[in-house]
């Protein structure tokens, strides 16, 4: 599904250059859930943003199901990226004068019809949000708030569901239940990639890489 090959990051503040991710080569299957680890710095947040088509690399190739990512237009690379992706982040990224459903249908294409506030439904009784739907964000839980996140996530068409800590601003008993919740998101055919420096959060994956100063420590344990 994703091949990275030899991708590298550098950011230019004034005449300095700073390397931020550097000669990453990078293998997911689809259906697969993996885990990048590494100290804040470590470079995996840029990794993750460049796989999300968020940032581009400065270097290398980038091929999802043999799309060659890198070549494409900004339009077309912004579309690649709400036909493909979805996102969990540490900060649940909820728009607060939006109620949950409607958070939640930012992920639909189109007007929140009938169809699609079934579908949002059936989700939100899957994660048990159903009963906060038209609340606003600011008068649930930090867990329902990830729990939103993570519905939007599962409603949207993307197979790529990226997390960037997704536990972090959670206490320790939450965030074990919602790393249950993202596995699963696989269930419903979706890839999975969380980044973090938590072991408890990665051992929820098939799979844990390491990263430190901008590179991969370990490769596919498969190889």
């Amino acid at each position: 599904m994703i091949q990275l090959e030899n991708c590298r990051k550098t950011y230019m503040h004034g005449s300095n250059v700073t390397e931020a991710m550097s000669d990453v080569s990078l293998h997911v299957k689809s259906g697969e859930f993996l885990a990048i680890m590494g100290a804040s710095g470590s470079g995996k947040s840029t990794l993750l943003h460049i796989l999300g088509c968020i940032d581009r690399p400065t270097g290398g190739t980038y091929f999802y199901n043999g799309i060659d990512v890198n070549a494409l237009s900004s339009k077309e690379w912004h579309r690649f990226r709400k036909n493909h992706i979805s996102f969990v982040f540490q900060n649940f990224a909820l728009m607060n004068q939006y109620t949950v459903e409607e958070n939640i249908a930012i992920a639909m294409d189109g007007l929140l019809n009938s169809p699609k506030r079934r579908k949002i439904r059936e989700v939100a009784e899957l994660l048990k949000i159903d009963d906060v739907l038209y609340k606003l964000p600011m008068y649930i839980s930090g867990g329902q708030q990830q729990r939103t996140a993570i519905a939007r996530a599962l409603v949207s068409k993307g197979e790529l569901v990226l997390c960037d800590e997704p536990t972090g601003a959670l206490d320790r008993r939450t965030g074990e239940e919602i790393m249950k919740v993202i596995a699963t998101l696989r269930e419903n055919g979706k890839t999975i990639i969380v980044v973090t420096h938590d072991p408890a959060v990665a051992s929820v994956a098939d799979r844990i890489l390491y990263m430190e100063d901008g590179r991969l420590l370990s490769k596919d344990l498969e190889q």
